[in-house]
């Protein structure tokens, strides 16, 4: 960071480069307080550096792998009773940023504090995001950067096609890869403890039944 910083630190101009910032990050909430006004309950939508991104309609296998995923980590968390799960729509609001992952978890010391008509959220401790075309360069991108500098614990990116899970794990304000887990194999989070999830649970209907049968 200092090494970015240290031209304009040196630089005549300071005192203008500081306040073009602060024109720009005061217009900048502007747009942000403008989003929140807009944004209603059935648009998927975030604010990332300045823009709305309005999501398009999703394909057919993003929407089967984020639902079944959710099924089986909402059928743990509800069993254990550690937190709450949030899907699509629960807005996080960053210090710059919202974003509506498409699965979340809070913990339950967190999610204790969170009142029935809440809209905005803290960052949570995991978040997985089903890749696609259109949204694999900010989900690789400005929001693993993001999510990482606020302190989730836990990041899944989920490739539909592929049919694998990507997990990363938080250290010193950075993800890192911790294993690409393919089907057949048996993912262990960090963030909920003792649970052992079939990839094919996230992929496959029967086997989303089978994992989640331990639970009933």
């Amino acid at each position: 960071m200092e090494s970015i910083l240290e031209p304009i630190l040196n630089s005549p101009l300071l005192k203008s480069y500081v306040a073009d910032l602060q024109d720009y990050l005061s217009s900048e909430e502007e747009r942000r307080r403008f989003f929140y006004n807009k944004i209603t309950e059935q648009e998927k939508a975030e604010f990332i550096n300045g823009e709305i991104i309005l999501h398009s309609s999703v394909m057919l296998m993003h929407n089967n792998a984020s639902s079944l995923l959710y099924q089986a980590i909402k059928e743990f968390v509800r069993y254990y009773n550690t937190g709450i799960v949030g899907y699509e729509k629960l807005m996080v609001r960053l210090t710059r940023n919202d974003y509506e992952p498409d699965l979340c978890f809070f913990e339950a010391e967190q999610a204790n504090e969170f009142t029935p008509d809440q809209k905005l959220f803290p960052a949570p401790s995991w978040i997985a995001e089903v890749i696609s075309k259109s949204t694999e360069k900010n989900d690789r991108g400005i929001k693993m950067q993001d999510y990482a500098l606020h302190g989730v614990k836990e990041y899944w990116l989920v490739e539909p096609k592929g049919e694998y899970i990507e997990q990363y794990i938080l250290k010193k304000s950075n993800f890192f890869l911790h294993k690409i887990y393919n089907r057949g194999e048996i993912i262990e989070p960090f963030v909920f403890n003792g649970m052992r999830l079939p990839v094919d649970a996230a992929f496959d209907e029967d086997a989303n039944v089978e994992y989640r049968r331990q639970f009933f």
